[in-house]
């Protein structure tokens, strides 16, 4: 008799403590993981250093500006000819007339400090000083009248040439054909350097000034932007963040679920996704050319990123609705609340943190913009005043920062392209503060359920 039981196979030993193959393959897969995944981090975060350095590194010199002491004897011969002291005869005198008498004190000025030079004639010191020195000087003597006949002491600016010079932008084998500074002259500024009467210090200028022409980039700053930027954003904020808010409680509370309401959620989504400059192209046709408002102001800009904004505020405030418990609203109608009630008097405080954080995150979005303003002529006026009054705030011609750094990079002059990274960095500050404002009020006002 045979016997057909299978004697069974013992079993591997195993342990509870050492890890058998496919344990072992599994925890080199997730350690691999992990090593990808801190090699992403790592790489972001070089990427961004390098990014932030370069800013800073191509930027800070903006806010530094070259000035130069001069002595300026107002002689009444050529600015009170008639010695009459008539306001309105000095106002004639244009800045042409105060160009010499710069540059005789600043002539003299090297003559004083014994500085050795084979610059010898006033003219020769043209180049030293920037083409806005007459006009400011011009300035004082028309406030001023009284001073007519005294000498007295301006801190003008630098040429943008000899503020790249002492900035490390402009080198002396570089000058060779530059006509507008020579090495001779390059030479007169460090012994001006040495002799205290040229100084570099913070340039406030920068921060709260107006743009200035291709000739004179050491006087421009984005002052009168940023208040551009400021008109637009109020716009953007008094029409975005009621009609956004609106809508989203419409098609969230009240809107039936249907085709109709299905295709304008899409249609929604869809806006958030579609480029900036499409919503230029629009507002040019709608506010320009068919509405006639006028083009550059803050006013039709704020209009153009309105739209632009409002799909995302929607949809953050409808995700912020969404998050509110149903027992809430439940809680509110079982004590006889209305369905408004419900809505406005507990659902929207329980959402606002959500609210305020979509509608913050929109606005820092709108106020990095270029493209849409490109459309609606913003980047091609030069915001060279500050607006007289509130209502012209909205409606007379101005820029905005993306616009006026976009301006500053296609110039010519190097001084220009310092002033377009300095231009980024005050937009980055906005742009982290909007975002700390929005992670603030979410952790003030968020609640936990």
């Amino acid at each position: 008799m045979t016997d057909a039981t299978a004697t069974p196979q013992a079993a591997p030993a195993t342990s509870l403590v050492a890890a058998d193959a496919r344990t072992q393959k599994r925890n080199r897969a997730e350690r691999r993981f992990r090593a990808y995944g801190m090699a992403a981090i790592l790489t972001g975060l070089f990427f961004l250093v390098v990014l932030v350095s370069s800013i800073l590194y191509n930027g800070v010199g903006a806010f530094q500006q070259s000035f130069v002491n001069v002595p300026v004897y107002l002689d009444p011969a050529k600015l009170d000819k008639n010695g009459t002291g008539d306001i309105e005869e000095i106002k004639k005198v244009s800045t042409f007339g105060y160009a010499p008498l710069i540059q005789d004190g600043l002539l003299s000025e090297v003559q004083k400090s014994g500085i050795e030079t084979p610059l010898t004639k006033s003219k020769d010191m043209k180049n030293l000083l920037s083409a806005s020195a007459a006009a400011e000087v011009r300035d004082y003597v028309v406030a001023n009248p009284e001073q007519i006949g005294e000498t007295v002491e301006f801190r003008l600016l630098a040429s943008s040439r000899v503020d790249g010079y002492l900035k490390g932008r402009v080198k002396r084998e570089d000058v060779a054909d530059d006509k507008n500074i020579s090495v001779e002259q390059l030479d007169l500024t460090d012994q001006l350097r040495d002799a205290g009467i040229v100084s570099k210090g913070f340039n406030l200028s920068f921060i709260t000034g107006a743009d200035a022409s291709e000739s004179r980039p050491e006087q421009a700053g984005i002052g009168v932007s940023m208040l551009g930027s400021f008109f637009m954003m109020l716009v953007v904020l008094v029409l975005s963040l009621p009609i956004g808010v609106a809508a989203s409680i419409y098609l969230e509370e009240f809107a039936p679920q249907n085709r109709f309401t299905d295709l304008i959620e899409v249609n929604i989504s869809n806006l958030a996704a579609v480029p900036s400059i499409v919503f230029g192209i629009l507002g040019l046709a709608v506010f320009i050319q068919f509405a006639h408002l006028p083009q550059s102001a803050p006013l039709v800009g704020g209009l153009v990123l309105t739209l632009m904004t409002l799909p995302t505020i929607i949809i953050s405030t409808r995700a912020s609705l969404k998050a509110v418990p149903p027992s809430i609203r439940d809680a509110a109608l079982g004590v006889g609340a209305s369905k408004m009630q419900s809505i406005f008097h507990h659902v929207l405080p329980l959402a606002m943190p959500g609210i305020l954080t979509g509608t913050i995150i929109g606005l820092a979005q709108a106020l990095g913009e270029t493209a849409p303003l490109l459309l609606i002529g913003m980047v091609g006026y030069i915001a060279s005043n500050y607006p007289d009054g509130f209502a012209s705030g909205f409606l007379d011609p101005n820029s905005a920062m993306p616009a006026q750094i976009y301006e500053w990079a296609k110039r010519a002059d190097p001084a220009y392209y310092e002033r377009a990274w300095g231009g980024i960095i005050i937009l980055l500050v906005f742009l982290l503060t909007m975002n700390a404002i929005a992670i603030i009020l979410r952790r003030r006002f968020e609640r936990r359920w």
